[in-house]
């Protein structure tokens, strides 16, 4: 027997269960997919983003800090030997703890390197900041400008009031 349709019956479907989770019922190849992965996408690139300002600012805080606790006390502006003199000692703030990485190597009969990854670290921080110094400049507040240091002295370390410095490069051989 042969099933004949009606011209006026209504082929009847079955109804797709209700889910809450719409994503299980969409092909990967959908164009409403295709644009729900770019939003994603979008939005995991904006928080990469923040992620690395976030992070480079809080490595320029933390050298302007360095500088701020190193100014004399009622220092209006510092003469090109004494930023020269600063910037050396800047440069030179990892070598206590590089002594004390050799000397723990030193002791005992270790094959391997204790505290390697961090003596790396801090050498290729060593050698970069060296090389900046010598060739482009290293990147600092104007320690010999008046109202930078002003501002360097108001600043109470938030990071949100980077803005306000006028951060220049300095090289060695304008110091000399």
């Amino acid at each position: 027997m042969e099933k004949s349709l009606i011209p006026n019956q209504k082929k009847t479907y079955a109804k797709m269960p209700k889910v809450k989770n719409l994503e299980k019922l969409k092909h990967p190849n959908s164009r409403k997919m295709m644009s729900l992965a770019k939003k994603m996408n979008k939005e995991e690139k904006k928080n990469n983003n923040k992620l690395g300002t976030h992070i480079k600012q809080n490595l320029i805080g933390e050298k302007i800090l360095w500088f701020k606790e190193r100014i004399p006390e009622g220092c209006v502006i510092l003469s090109k030997g004494e930023t020269l003199e600063l910037i050396e000692t800047y440069l030179a703030r990892f070598d206590e703890e590089l002594e004390q990485i050799a000397l723990k190597n030193s002791v005992g009969q270790r094959k391997n390197r204790q505290h390697a990854s961090r003596e790396d670290v801090i050498n290729i921080t060593k050698k970069r900041e060296r090389d900046e110094f010598e060739t482009c400049g290293l990147e600092m507040p104007d320690l010999m400008d008046v109202h930078q240091m002003e501002v360097l002295r108001n600043w109470n370390g938030e990071l949100r009031f980077l803005q306000h410095f006028k951060l220049k490069r300095i090289a060695k051989k304008h110091l000399q």
